[in-house]
């Protein structure tokens, strides 16, 4: 770990989002809030709340912080739920890993109470959008710097388990379906 022992303690703050992908169907549900196991983003803003204060735990090299505040908010799209993060605290280091902590498992806990709906959710685009305090000062995220998308299918690697189903009833080898 970092020594931060010598550090005077400052207002820190950080702000991370990412975005759950689904299908429409299932975004009107959210918004809606048809969800059979609940309300969604209330579940979520509270579940997100505790992995931020849980981040020390999680993340083997990362400092245990006294988190003074984590706002969560959702913007529902047409095919996505975005969720942006904010934490605060007066310490020794920065926030950056407690807002990215909260904001993937809103979004994992978006997924867990959708995924009777939507099998097929992806979540993506997890970024650090800004942080202030501290030592290195401000940062902010261009709005051009958000990740690209990932690779076509057609252009991702094939899974191993492919490769062998390609082989059992493969004549060339004499095995039979």
């Amino acid at each position: 770990m970092v020594d931060v022992t010598p550090k005077d303690p400052t207002h820190r703050r950080a702000m991370a989002r990412c975005r759950v992908h689904m299908q429409p169907e299932t975004t009107a549900k959210v918004a809606s809030n048809a969800i059979t196991k609940g309300d969604v983003l209330a579940v979520s803003r509270v579940a997100g709340i505790q992995a931020a204060k849980q981040a020390a735990q999680l993340i083997p090299l990362c400092h245990p912080l006294l988190v003074g505040a984590v706002t969560i908010n959702f913007t529902i799209g047409d095919d996505y739920v975005e969720v942006e993060t904010q934490v605060e605290t007066v310490d020794r280091t920065g926030v950056e890993m407690e807002a990215l902590t909260g904001c993937a498992v809103a979004a994992l806990t978006i997924y867990d109470m959708c995924k009777s709906f939507d099998r097929a959710m992806v979540i993506g685009d997890l970024a650090l959008w800004e942080k202030t305090g501290g030592r290195s000062g401000n940062w902010r995220r261009e709005a051009t710097t958000i990740l690209a998308p990932g690779p076509s299918e057609a252009s991702r690697p094939r899974p191993i388990e492919d490769e062998i189903d390609g082989l059992i009833g493969n004549d060339q080898l004499g095995f039979e379906r």
